[in-house]
């Protein structure tokens, strides 16, 4: 079996040990995302509706008469219509140059996103982590698909927080520690956001409030219940968000009512929404808004 999957691209051999290759990770992704994709479709009353997705590179185009001096990025087919409608169907149609029709300069519309999915203990006990962990690999491949000019990074968060490369995901799995360190991973989600351009956002995917922090040694703290000083070192680096034009959206699993109200602090300091699912629900919501949220951005920016 090994030799039938390294044959085929799926696995190599990296110094006696079998890793998967990026073309494994992009199929595992979009199986991921097929499957999601495949529950929306019958599952999705009283949802928003999710336009087709499709292969392609989110070309935006319209089309307009050619003038002098515009890019020749010809339309054939409305050119060709235009023929028809000026001399009729006979054959063949003489083309001039008031029928050519071009299309217009694209709107290309990037967003960067960092998703911070929760790695503690919680999510596995709660039989939650498996359905994150789904929906992280489905986003992936959506966003490398379907949005290559995009950029999309990963935290990973319990007691600390830390990067997860997308080739890590399939193996990625909880950590065996208490701790939900919101503040620092919102901290390096930031900072990786620093480095890209155009629209950012920050996706998390929690079941618990706040219960660790990074202290001024450096090191995690670590409380049940929460404490005062993790509290506001969270909202800290929320306001740090904030000012740099970052939005938190944050999808809710087995939601407490002060995780509820600690998240809607958190929307009102950012403007960013909040979510209340289900293990069962979460890529429904997840990949919805994101998609709707990539059209919002196309919209503002045709209107502009």
């Amino acid at each position: 079996v090994a030799r039938m999957l390294e044959e085929a691209g799926l696995i190599e051999n990296r110094e006696g040990r079998f890793e998967l290759t990026p073309r494994a990770i992009r199929r595992i992704g979009q199986h991921a995302l097929s499957d999601l994709f495949r529950k929306l479709s019958t599952d999705r009353a009283g949802r928003h509706a999710l336009e087709q997705v499709g292969s392609g590179h989110e070309r935006e185009f319209s089309t307009k008469p050619y003038e002098w001096g515009d890019p020749f990025n010809l339309h054939i087919e409305r050119t060709m219509r235009n023929a028809v409608r000026r001399a009729g169907s006979g054959t063949p149609v003489r083309l001039t140059p008031d029928d050519f029709e071009v299309e217009r300069t694209e709107h290309l519309v990037r967003s960067s996103t960092v998703l911070m999915l929760d790695l503690s203990l919680s999510m596995p006990m709660r039989d939650n982590f498996l359905p994150a962990k789904r929906v992280a690999m489905a986003l992936h491949s959506l966003i490398t698909s379907q949005y290559p000019r995009d950029y999309f990074g990963i935290v990973g968060f319990s007691e600390v927080a830390r990067e997860i490369r997308a080739e890590e995901l399939p193996e990625v799995s909880w950590d065996f520690v208490y701790g939900t360190n919101m503040q620092h991973g919102f901290l390096l989600a930031r900072r990786l956001l620093a480095r890209q351009t155009g629209t950012k956002q920050i996706i998390m995917v929690t079941d618990g409030e706040p219960t660790a922090h990074i202290d001024a040694q450096g090191r995690p703290f670590f409380s049940y219940p929460p404490v005062r000083e993790t509290v506001d070192k969270t909202l800290a680096e929320v306001a740090a968000c904030t000012r740099e034009g970052i939005r938190i959206n944050t999808f809710m699993l087995d939601a407490t009512s002060y995780l509820t109200s600690f998240i809607e602090k958190i929307s009102k300091m950012n403007g960013g929404r909040a979510f209340f699912t289900t293990p069962d629900t979460l890529g429904d919501y997840v990949l919805v808004d994101f998609v709707e949220h990539k059209r919002r951005l196309r919209s503002g920016r045709r209107s502009a």
